[in-house]
């Protein structure tokens, strides 16, 4: 890779200067980038949490519905063959 020309007149200092802004920006621009993705994925996590939470909510209602039909089922037959 070529050097560009016009970094030739730029003295030894003045690269030195301009190289740790440049890393220091950097460093800067990969803070800024960890914490918006893991403001990103917090907010896709607790999404999936929400999700999850209904889904549980909804299948505990459809278990109990399920076990109260299966009880009630299950004690027809019992009172009918005691009316016989």
């Amino acid at each position: 890779m070529k050097t560009p020309p016009n970094t030739r007149s730029i003295s030894t200092q003045d690269w030195a200067r301009l190289n740790d802004v440049s890393r220091r920006r950097a460093q800067a621009l990969r803070r800024e980038a960890i914490t918006d993705f893991w403001r990103g994925a917090d907010a896709a996590f607790q999404a999936t949490l929400s999700s999850v939470g209904r889904s549980a909510q909804r299948l505990a209602h459809r278990l109990t519905h399920h076990g109260r039909g299966r009880a009630a089922q299950a004690n027809a037959p019992a009172a009918q063959s005691a009316r016989i």
